[in-house]
């Protein structure tokens, strides 16, 4: 019992100075923490964040040596803590789990996994780059185009699914040989956004920079020095160039103004390399939001680098809708049950929903819940700031997304896959998504094992779900997130973790295997009687 008094008050010293080092060094901007947590007793961690200052190397060696104690201390004389204290209780309402800051600040509390190293970038993504440009075979617009044949597109959906329709318009005409009328944006959608193209994109940069592979105009021009109304089609999804030669041109010839409607998802995710290309062009460099919209973005992300070095911005869907239609249960209840099955009547051509095979096969959203433990096991602490994007400010969310130093969706949705391809084409910037299939069954057990057990499986199976490097084989998932055609390496450079690589690219079947390019954006879901019965 002496020795323990002893102990105790050799602590209480050694607390109180790291109190005064830590008063002092905060006037060279050098932060100490010391957070007591309680779990059967004591659960104590040291935090240490240092900011820039590296002379003062004596306080960053006593502050780990404190730790040293503090942690020796609790392991001889307190219980360690056992699983349950480290994961939230099964929540009763649907309503509980959206409490997103609740959520994951409590699971970033607990203790944490480990990558083994950077968590903020990868070191092979310094090898690979964006290359889209067309080669010296591909036909200009002078050079192809064909005289009074004009293609218009209405788009469907909400902005990302809208930005896939933009993109493949521009492809559909090059196709076509036809001059393309600046896209319709759909206004009837879920969100009710109003805005025309020019508000949201910048439209003349768009018209010059595609100047070489297609004409592009603002509006059609008068027929007749009258207004004229083009001929409407909707062609099937996933429609390939012989497709639109077979369907859409002999009208186009005949009518001279064809306007394809509800187009998205209506060009074949497989098309040759030039092709492929030209839709990189159009994503990753027509498309520019305008001066507004860009200044703002850039003033949301110049705001979390105040808070911090890095941060991380969550794409979280978990909207009554979406929740509806995947036909999930997140444990609610009765009251959920009815809820959700009360917006689900709106879709009647549905099946019934089928929950346990639906989570069992990766397709329900992750709760804010799952998230927290999800990022807390790959090794992010509580010190992390996280922006959340999820609200129709669409634009600014993909900026913030696109600049964010680790980009995490909950979700398999259309901004999760643009974004995805985005950064691997600039720089394969860390993109996670979680391995639903996978994370489901380790959910459900969470509570049986320990929490370096947990932590441990999450970080293996998240193993082909980090947007490394060649995590993905070419010409798997869509190309929209797998843009493998505009990816290239730098010559002489070889990887290194090959059999990581291979677990990855293994793990990335499975996960394609599993899609489901119907199960997309919530306003998307407001139209689905009428593309079923496409």
């Amino acid at each position: 019992m002496e020795n323990i008094m002893t102990t105790l008050k050799e602590l209480k010293k050694l607390i109180f100075s790291l109190k005064i080092r830590r008063k002092k060094s905060e006037r060279n901007n050098t932060t100490t923490t010391i957070h007591l947590h309680g779990s059967n007793g004591f659960y104590i961690g040291l935090k240490l964040i240092f900011w820039r200052k590296r002379r003062r190397v004596f306080s960053f060696i006593s502050a780990i040596s404190g730790c040293l104690l503090l942690l020796l201390f609790s392991s001889v004389y307190f219980p360690p803590p056992t699983a349950n204290n480290l994961f939230l209780p099964r929540h009763s309402s649907v309503r509980h789990v959206v409490n997103v800051r609740e959520a994951l600040e409590y699971n970033f509390e607990a203790s944490g996994g480990n990558l083994g190293r950077d968590l903020w970038s990868w070191s092979q993504s310094t090898f690979y780059y964006g290359c889209s440009n067309a080669s010296k075979t591909f036909q200009t617009a002078n050079r192809k185009k064909l005289p009074d044949r004009y293609l218009l597109i209405a788009t469907s959906g909400g902005l990302n699914q809208q930005r896939t329709g933009i993109i493949d318009a521009v492809v559909a005409a090059y196709i076509l040989n036809a001059t393309l009328v600046i896209p319709r944006l759909d206004q009837q959608s879920y969100w009710k956004d109003t805005s025309c193209f020019a508000e949201i994109f910048d439209v003349n940069w768009f018209i010059s920079y595609l100047s070489r592979d297609v004409e592009i105009i603002k509006e059609l021009p008068p027929k007749g020095g009258k207004a004229w109304i083009p001929r409407t089609i909707r062609v099937p999804r996933k429609c390939d160039p012989t497709c639109y030669e077979t369907r859409v041109l002999p009208v186009l010839n005949r009518t001279q103004a064809v306007e394809l409607t509800k187009f998205d998802y209506r060009l074949s995710n497989r098309l040759d390399t030039e092709l492929q290309k030209l839709r990189c062009r159009v994503n990753y460099h027509a498309l520019r939001f305008t001066d507004p919209i860009l200044k703002m973005g850039k003033l949301l992300v110049e705001r979390m680098k105040m808070k911090a070095k890095y941060f991380i911005a969550l794409h979280l869907r978990f909207e009554p809708d979406m929740l509806a239609f995947s036909g999930c249960y997140y444990g609610g209840g009765d009251k959920e049950r009815a809820e959700l099955g009360a917006i689900r009547k709106r879709w009647k051509t549905l099946h019934a929903s089928n929950p346990e095979k639906v989570r069992r096969n990766g397709k329900c959203p992750l709760t804010p819940e799952e998230v927290g433990l999800m990022l807390r096991a790959l090794g992010f602490g509580s010190d992390v700031h996280i922006y959340v994007a999820s609200g129709r400010m669409a634009a600014l969310d993909y900026i913030v997304c696109d600049e964010t130093d680790v980009f995490v969706a909950n979700n398999n949705g259309n901004m999760a896959r643009m974004l995805a391809g985005r950064r691997r084409y600039f720089g394969h910037k860390p993109t996670i998504r979680p391995n639903a299939r996978k994370l489901y069954k380790l959910f459900l057990d969470r509570n049986n094992m320990t929490w370096e057990e947990f932590s441990s499986r999450v970080r293996t199976y998240q193993i082909g779900f980090m947007g490394e490097p060649n995590e993905m084989k070419p010409g798997k998932g869509e190309f929209h997130e797998n843009p493998d055609s505009c990816l290239c390496q730098a010559r002489g450079i070889e990887t290194i973790e090959e059999k990581n690589r291979k677990d990855a690219v293994e793990m990335s079947d499975e996960y394609q295997s599993i899609e489901d390019p119907d199960w997309i954006d919530v306003d998307y879901l407001y139209k689905i009687e009428e593309v079923m019965s496409d």
